[in-house]
């Protein structure tokens, strides 16, 4: 089976190819733009793989994507080509309109007209997979405020409810795909993950954003009181997941992906700074740096998935706990300090494209 993953250099599409050619004998296709937050040193240790092959391509190219379906002749696409840091879409929303909604409706005719030039089981057995996430339904009550909050879960069918501008532009690719289902009979699926956290994490993102500033003995910025809610998923449970739903799941379905783990946001940076201060000892208490800055616009309080059609048709359940995830993923930022220093100054990608030599 031949793989087109699109954000393969990304976070989770990283964690992704790498799944595929460690844990699979499948070939996998990486086609990445590589904006700041896609990085191929992540890939390093399978880029040499003859079933691993990298396209430089944006997804809104057309042109560009078409010869790609064409010369390398996919089985079925992974989408997780997006813009996905929600300050940046509140500061600057057009980049995600244009990656997120436009991108997407090009890479689904693209596949389109792909997938009706395919014949025989080609044709039948051939997968679009669209990548989303659960923010796209708004956010859940707050323990807070209602006592049995905790049991009420983001399912499959609960309504779209998007907050801010990234998960908007998410809601709309989500019903995109699902229209070109409907339509034109596109065999699609679209899976829901909740927050994604482990190595190589781009570090504006919240763990990796704690970690390293502590370690810097910067401050530690937490939104308002800290006390939204989130049900954080260990990335590469996520890549498992993700590549059961493209080989056995069912076209046209919905599968949410969970990790089981609802954690407050001060609870999670001050659990960094507990592992922190053993594994990284200094003069300074690492907990002491936290500072509660004025909360975002629209901030989401609280999201939790029911993940439990994805465990009983597909036998999948995340193998970390947020305890066992954390500390690896502290574990490793320790030990890849190096690699953070070059994902942040750009000199990775300078290098490797070969710009300003």
């Amino acid at each position: 089976m031949k793989l087109l993953v699109t954000g393969g250099a990304g976070f989770i599409g990283s964690a992704v190819v790498r799944y595929i050619i460690r844990h699979t004998s499948d070939e996998v296709v990486n086609l990445d733009k590589l904006t700041y937050a896609g990085n191929l040193e992540s890939l390093a240790q399978v880029s040499g793989n003859s079933r691993y092959a990298f396209e430089q391509v944006d997804i809104c190219d057309r042109a560009e994507v078409a010869r790609v379906f064409r010369e390398h002749q996919p089985d079925a696409v992974m989408h997780l080509a997006a813009e996905s840091h929600v300050d940046r879409s509140i500061d600057g929303p057009a980049d995600f309109i244009q990656t997120n909604i436009v991108g997407t409706y090009t890479l689904l005719e693209a596949a389109r007209q792909y997938w009706q030039e395919l014949e025989g089981d080609r044709r039948e057995h051939f997968r679009f997979h669209h990548i989303s996430t659960d923010e796209v339904y708004g956010d859940l009550p707050h323990p807070d405020d209602t006592p049995d909050a905790c049991r009420q879960l983001f399912t499959e069918t609960t309504a779209y409810a998007p907050s801010s501008p990234y998960s908007a532009s998410k809601a709309s690719s989500d019903h995109l795909v699902r229209a070109w289902m409907r339509t034109y009979g596109l065999p699609v699926l679209v899976t829901n993950c909740s927050n994604n956290y482990g190595p190589y994490h781009f570090p504006e993102k919240l763990i990796p954003l704690m970690i390293l500033n502590a370690l810097e003995g910067k401050p530690l910025p937490v939104y308002g009181k800290g006390d939204q809610i989130r049900d954080w998923l260990y990335v590469e449970d996520h890549a498992r997941a993700l590549y059961l739903v493209v080989t056995r799941g069912q076209p046209g379905e919905t599968y949410n992906i969970g990790g089981h783990n609802e954690k407050r946001n001060l609870e999670v940076v001050e659990t960094i700074c507990d592992i922190l201060q053993e594994l990284a000892p200094s003069d300074i208490r690492y907990r002491d740096l936290i500072t509660h800055v004025q909360d975002r616009p629209g901030h989401d309080r609280r999201y939790a998935i029911d993940a439990g059609k994805i465990q009983r048709e597909l036998g999948w359940q995340p193998q970390e706990t947020f305890e066992s995830g954390i500390r690896k993923t502290v574990q490793w930022y320790l030990d890849n300090q190096e690699w953070c220093r070059r994902v942040q100054d750009g000199s990775y990608q300078r290098e490797r494209l070969g710009v300003g030599q």
